[in-house]
């Protein structure tokens, strides 16, 4: 899947229907910046925005995600399952992260306590801190998602 002809499907999906950016991101309640950003292959449509696209479009998920029409009788069901999933894992790598970076911090603060010269020791023990924090952040960030 190649975001920059994806991009260019949709925009020529939407220009085939007389869509503006603005009309088919009113369509989907999303801004037309997104639409943009998709056009350009800056970015792809969130998994839950790929129905609602397609329908919007007349295309079907298989014709979107290969950017171009085809006779393909790929399950459409699977192939948003299988976004859905590929954006979960996206996600969970930042609870991941977030748990490397705890774990960083909690040894580095460890380290900190049998380490001379006493300087060294504080700006150890501030990089523990900051990489905890850092760490969860990032688990929060996936929380909240």
């Amino acid at each position: 899947m190649n975001q920059i002809i994806v991009g260019q499907f949709i925009a020529l999906k939407r220009k085939e229907k007389n869509l503006t950016q603005g009309q088919l991101a009113e369509i989907l309640n999303i801004s037309n910046k997104a639409i943009s950003k998709w056009e350009t292959g800056k970015s792809m449509p969130d998994y839950s925005l790929i129905n609602p696209l397609c329908e919007a479009l007349d295309v079907t998920v298989s014709e979107l995600l290969e950017g171009q029409a085809s006779y393909n009788s790929m399950n459409e069901k699977l192939l948003i399952d299988l976004l859905r999933r590929i954006q979960q894992l996206e996600n969970q790598k930042f609870m991941l992260y977030g748990i490397i970076m705890i774990s960083m911090g909690v040894s580095m603060q460890a380290l900190s306590h049998v380490t001379e010269p006493q300087f060294i020791s504080g700006g150890m023990l501030l990089l523990s801190i900051v990489e905890s924090l850092f760490g969860l952040g990032m688990i929060i960030k996936y929380l909240l998602k």
